[in-house]
């Protein structure tokens, strides 16, 4: 999960004075040198996942929002401690602004057997413009979806219509043409889960990741 890579991260940064250090100077005994590691929510949903700080003398296990544990070479990692937010920003700030922007999402919805969007989806789309303007180099992906009415050839190509038709929609409001990539899941990622020849419109979809 994101947590657990942003955790990672962390720790390297906080181990480069020692990794970066020339090889002709004198670095810290073995003993003192420290790498910490923190366990962060992911950015986006908040959920917190799991990570391990691990060497040859043992292993802790971090499962918490801002667990944090350090180790040294010949000592096993310490034990779980909580890192408040602030000492998280002072120690780690540089690595955790050097990291890409998270990704925001949007759902598009369509009306039944089409690849016209429902009038709150459409309202939708300066939102997503206004987006895209906030990125230095933006990326955007639109990926099709429908329910499982029909067969899996047929929703596919329904589902790339509809990619298609939001990144006609997209280009319409402003976003630029070459930024935009399409693809089509089809009935294969259903949101809400049914049988087949099921209809559901939360599954007639457009998913949208903006980066």
């Amino acid at each position: 999960m994101r947590s657990a890579w942003i955790a990672v991260l962390a720790a390297l940064a906080a181990a480069l004075g020692v990794a970066c250090t020339p090889k002709h100077v004198a670095s810290a005994p073995p003993e003192t040198a420290r790498t910490t590691a923190v366990l962060l929510p992911d950015s986006e949903t908040k959920v917190t996942g799991r990570a391990s700080v691990t060497n040859s003398a043992g292993t802790t296990d971090l499962d918490t929002a801002y667990a944090s544990s350090t180790a040294t070479p010949s000592k096993a990692p310490s034990p779980v401690t909580t890192m408040s937010a602030a000492d998280v920003q002072r120690v780690f700030g540089d690595a955790l602004s050097a990291l890409p922007t998270a990704a925001v999402h949007f759902t598009l919805y369509f009306k039944f057997e089409s690849d016209e969007l429902t009038d709150e989806s459409r309202a939708l789309l300066p939102q997503i413009l206004d987006t895209v303007r906030t990125r230095t180099i933006p990326e955007v992906l639109v990926v099709g979806h429908t329910d499982t009415m029909g067969t899996p050839k047929a929703n596919l190509d329904l589902g790339m219509t509809r990619a298609n038709a939001v990144r006609t929609y997209l280009i319409q409001v402003g976003v630029d043409a070459s930024l935009i990539e399409v693809r089509s899941h089809g009935e294969s990622d259903l949101l809400v889960k049914t049988p087949d020849e099921t209809p559901e419109p939360r599954n007639r979809r457009v998913e949208i990741s903006v980066r």
